[in-house]
């Protein structure tokens, strides 16, 4: 499985390479977001620019994100392959949406009238009407395998500040898990933090409205197979799934957890990478998400874990994610 934060701006033409590729590669889930995206090209992908959902005021919407993700679940499933959406993220509300401005960062996790005025953002997601199927998107589970309602929630805040506020995870999900209805088989997840440990607060174990608990790492320590184990025992006798959402091999030779510009990693080294971290996500009994597979070949900007498609390591990760 793997990621694509701006698949909403791919024109039916990208869809469908995409989309065919990644199911030749085996993947039966792809991770998308809503935020907004003003360039015409991102990550040497050209695409569609489309605003944020909510690009000005709290609770005014700009639907062209949803609609145009609806085309994106529509191609997604011809190819076998449902979405998992993220509904916010940390990095628009850092950068400077509606909401920060309103309540500030940290205040968007705790003033009331924050998370009542997010909750009708979630709501609006969820009731959208698919513009070609007819149906509110809380009841497409042919098409969508799951919902979050923040990438990364409070990262920028610091671990204190995250361990102080995890009930607004539990609190957002019962949210959706509501919206949805206890008979729906779509599934609500969180949306990882900065690292491992960090992904895996007590409250999310013991939280009765979320399915899924999602890691986010990078630092190699956080691949370690027993590390991982501990926390899948964790999972199962708390009843919850757990995923390893984000991860990546860095394209540079800095370290793997921070991966800015430096000096080009060995490609042998860098294949290596991919089959021995993949290989003990694995290992642990943890599916995994790529961050992430693009359409094109890599630009190899700052922080750059991505694989291109029939690009280096193409092969290496295609074979990974069709031997789990």
């Amino acid at each position: 499985e793997t990621n694509l934060y701006y698949a909403a701006g791919l024109s039916q033409s990208q869809q469908d390479f995409y989309f065919s590729n990644l199911q030749a590669a085996g993947v039966k889930v792809l991770r998308v977001w809503l935020d907004g995206q003003s360039t015409s090209s991102t990550k040497g992908t050209p695409i569609t620019s489309f605003n944020n959902l909510e690009p000005n005021t709290i609770g005014v919407y700009d639907d062209t994100v949803l609609n145009l993700m609806d085309g994106v679940m529509i191609t997604a499933n011809k190819y076998g392959i449902k979405l998992l959406i993220s509904m916010h993220s940390f990095n628009s509300l850092q950068t400077g949406d509606p909401y920060k401005y309103k309540y500030g960062v940290s205040g968007f996790y705790t003033d009331g009238s924050a998370t009542s005025q997010f909750d009708n953002r979630l709501r609006h997601v969820l009731q959208h009407t698919h513009k070609t199927l007819g149906k509110q998107w809380k009841t497409l589970n042919q098409y969508i395998f799951a919902f979050e309602a923040e990438n990364e929630a409070m990262i920028g805040l610091g671990p204190n500040f995250i361990q102080q506020n995890q009930n607004w995870q539990c609190d957002r999900a019962n949210t959706i898990r509501t919206e949805l209805g206890s008979g729906s088989t779509i599934l609500v997840t969180t949306g990882g933090e900065s690292w491992l440990d960090e992904s895996m607060q007590p409250a999310f174990f013991t939280c009765p409205h979320l399915d899924i608990i999602a890691i986010h790492a990078y630092g190699v320590g956080d691949f370690d197979t027993g590390k991982l184990s501990g926390y899948v025992s964790k999972a199962l006798g708390s009843g919850k799934k757990l995923i390893m959402q984000e991860w990546g091999a860095c394209y540079f030779d800095s370290s793997n957890n921070d991966c800015s510009k430096s000096n080009t990693l060995s490609q042998t080294t860098r294949a290596q990478n991919i089959r021995d971290w993949s290989h003990q996500i694995v290992a642990s009994g943890l599916p995994w998400m790529y961050w992430q597979i693009i359409p094109n070949n890599d630009p190899h900007d700052g922080s750059d874990y991505e694989i291109g498609i029939n690009d280096q390591q193409w092969d290496i990760i295609k074979a990974a994610a069709n031997s789990t």
